[in-house]
């Protein structure tokens, strides 16, 4: 606390204190996120002070602008944090301009609008199309159980065969799985309904599980079930990929959820067509399909700098 002693005064340190023993004893935030906020701040108080030529006072954080904030922000930007940190400090800072606001010495509603830095969307990280193959496969599971293992490559060969999301092909009951289907009919996020291939591969790993499941299964009913026979859940397949990654030496990101977005990626490097991967995704916007094209476009680059001759 000393160094920002010649930053403010006592008043509104006593101000920010009694809000950052708010934030850990009443709402109870982590440690990380408290100490974060604090820095913020101090950040903050530090950046008027060498604007006001001495230490901040209750009066400089009434007579706040939104000019102000985002000229802190600006410079924050110029200094090297990303959009994600400067999110974080905004948001922090709205924070405590809302308990000065509380106490009546200040007015937040230049705080809310400044508008928060626009945050880049990161891009999924796919396996590659042998890691995705060997993941589905029935060769590449861990399960002892020979049923298990029959279960676990049939779910995941859904999700890589279909691009389904592991909640959808959880919800598959054996009438959606009869032996003549072909395209499955899913209803995904917001109630959107949309038609999926069944592959003949995927189709194979359904049929070796339900052939080794000593469980009766009636139409109605989830067909992917548990040991213990009740539906399967979801943390069951998550827990098993967490195992094949260290036995397969795969990486971190290979995540139930990363079949689906090799799915796509690998149709678009195929030269599947956005809009028709869009369908079979189930995204409401194709900008939420088009993040692939950055996937893809990342591959290109980095098979280009491996093989070309002058890429070094």
């Amino acid at each position: 606390m000393n160094e920002i002693l010649i930053f403010a005064d006592e008043k509104l340190l006593a101000d920010r204190q009694s809000w950052l023993d708010s934030l850990a004893h009443e709402r109870r935030l982590s440690t990380l996120t408290v100490d974060a906020y604090e820095r913020d701040t101090r950040q903050f108080l530090q950046f008027l002070a060498g604007h006001a030529g001495g230490a901040v006072k209750r009066a400089d954080i009434r007579e706040l602008r939104p000019s102000d904030l985002r000229a802190f922000l600006a410079s924050r930007r110029k200094g090297g944090a990303g959009a994600r940190t400067l999110g974080r400090g905004l948001a922090g800072l709205r924070s405590f301009l809302r308990h000065l606001e509380k106490k009546g010495l200040a007015n937040a509603a230049g705080a809310r609008a400044v508008r928060s830095p626009k945050q880049g969307k990161s891009l999924p990280k796919p396996l590659t199309a042998a890691q995705a193959l060997r993941v589905s496969s029935d060769e590449g599971q861990l399960a002892e159980e020979p049923w298990i293992a029959a279960r676990n490559a049939a779910v995941l060969s859904l999700l890589y065969g279909s691009g389904l999301r592991i909640s959808e092909a959880l919800g598959l009951t054996r009438a959606d799985l009869a032996a003549e289907t072909k395209s499955l009919r899913i209803t995904g996020k917001g109630g959107k309904t949309r038609i999926v291939p069944l592959l003949p591969a995927t189709r194979e790993a359904i049929t070796a599980y339900l052939a080794l499941c000593p469980l009766a299964i009636a139409p109605g009913e989830p067909i992917f079930r548990g040991a213990r026979g009740g539906p399967l859940q979801p943390a069951i397949i998550q827990r098993e990929m967490q195992r094949m990654r260290s036995a397969l030496g795969l990486p971190e990101s290979a995540t139930p959820h990363a079949l689906r977005h090799s799915f796509a990626t690998h149709l678009l490097s195929a030269g599947g067509d956005l809009r028709a991967i869009q369908e079979l995704l189930g995204h409401a916007s194709l900008s939420t399909t088009q993040v692939y094209t950055g996937v893809d476009a990342a591959r290109l680059l980095e098979s280009y700098e491996r093989a070309h001759p002058r890429a070094g």
